[in-house]
Formats: structure tokens, C-alpha cells, sequence
């Protein structure tokens, strides 16, 4: 049994959003597909995702020194251990599903965030002596991306930072395989809105069957 982290990073609903949309028909098909996987959500608009501050930075000092976990501020425990509860269940996870739009030629700060959470050195990364190396190599994962323009060819081709954070992240951690899901142009071509969804939602559940 394998267990799949379903990651989301958009405060709309999946009538609202092409990329939700496609991200539930792809859980759909994957569970008929995989009946005895353990699929776990994570919304992260609905999660109190802590951020790397001043208490975090503090914290991990203190532990670095040596200091015992009970010597840390209310403020630092709480936030250092809901950092580990994350990177924990990262590690845990056997495949990863992200969903984002594209927001400002990148990923919804809360997706940074999580990011940030989880990309640990010492636990998901470590350092050697030929420089940083990945600890997740054994998992695969994807990212579903919604973006209204056009960025796959184009002027616009090299601002897109979101798919390809996503990516340059993986590849840090160790997950070697890695595919995305891309839907663009439904806003510069309302139009072909639906044609874009359908074919989306149609390629989501084909790669859901062997993911």
C-alpha cells in the first residue's frame, strides 16, 4: 500500500478552478485505480502552515547548541513542531500530488511555505563534501498547474517560475520522477475555456491510472 499526499494551494473551489477541477478527477481515478492506497489532503489554505521567522531560526539554534526541547520559548516549540509534524509526513509519503495556479509567474505563498517546511537539511537534503544531496529518491511525484496565459512557447515562456519551482525543488529532495499536468490559455482564449478543461480533466485521469 502506497500513501499519496494531495497537496493543495488555492483558497477556490473545484467549480471555481481548472487546476481543482483537474486534481479531483485525478484523486477519482487514481483511488479506482489504487483501492488499497491511503490518499491524505492537505489543503494549505485550511492549514495553520508555520513560516520560517525569527522564533524558528531562534529554536533550531538552541537545539543545534545542545539545549533540550523544554528550553525552547512556547513560541519556538510550537512552530519547530509543527515544522517536524510536516517534514515527518513528507518523508512518510510515498507519492506527492501538488496543485497550484499560477499566481504572479509563480506558486501561492502558502505553497512557498510548505515548501519551506518540509525542504529540511538533515532530513529531507543533506550536505556533503560534493555539495547537497536529495533523501527522497525513492518517491515520484506531480504537479498540476492552471495558468490563464500561455507560457509552454512564447514571450512569456521564460517568467513561468511555478512549475518549474516545483520541479527544481523535487529534484533537490531526490524525487527523479516527476511529471506535470499543465492547463494554460483558458483565459486568453476564453473561448476554448471548456475544450482546455476537458482535455485536461482526460489526461489527469489517464495518468492517474499509472501513477
Amino acid at each position: 500500500m502506497a500513501e499519496v499526499l494531495y497537496i493543495t494551494a488555492n483558497p477556490k473551489t473545484a467549480e471555481e478552478s481548472f487546476g481543482l477541477a483537474a486534481g479531483e478527477e485525478f484523486i477519482n481515478a487514481y483511488r479506482e485505480a489504487n483501492p488499497d492506497d491511503e490518499v491524505i489532503r492537505l489543503d494549505l489554505y485550511e492549514y495553520d502552515l508555520p513560516y520560517i521567522d525569527t522564533d524558528v531560526f531562534s529554536g533550531w539554534g538552541k537545539l543545534q547548541q545542545g539545549h533540550a526541547y523544554d528550553q525552547l520559548s512556547a513560541d519556538e516549540q510550537d512552530k519547530v513542531r509543527r515544522i517536524n509534524v510536516l517534514t515527518e509526513q513528507f518523508k512518510k509519503a510515498d507519492k506527492y500530488v501538488f496543485v497550484t495556479p499560477l499566481w504572479n509567474f509563480s506558486v501561492p505563498p502558502k505553497m512557498k511555505a510548505y515548501i519551506d517546511c518540509v525542504a529540511i537539511a538533515g532530513s529531507t537534503f543533506k550536505y556533503t563534501e560534493d555539495g547537497p544531496v536529495g533523501l527522497l529518491d525513492d518517491k515520484k511525484a506531480l504537479h498540476i498547474q492552471a495558468r490563464g496565459g500561455i507560457y509552454s512557447e512564447g514571450p512569456a515562456a521564460e517568467l513561468e517560475m511555478g512549475d518549474r519551482y516545483i520541479r527544481n525543488v523535487m529534484g533537490f529532495l531526490g524525487v527523479k520522477d516527476m511529471n506535470s499536468i499543465i492547463i494554460e490559455g483558458h483565459a486568453a482564449m476564453p473561448e476554448k475555456a471548456e475544450e482546455i478543461k476537458s482535455k485536461a480533466i482526460e489526461e489527469a485521469k489517464q495518468i492517474a491510472t499509472q501513477f
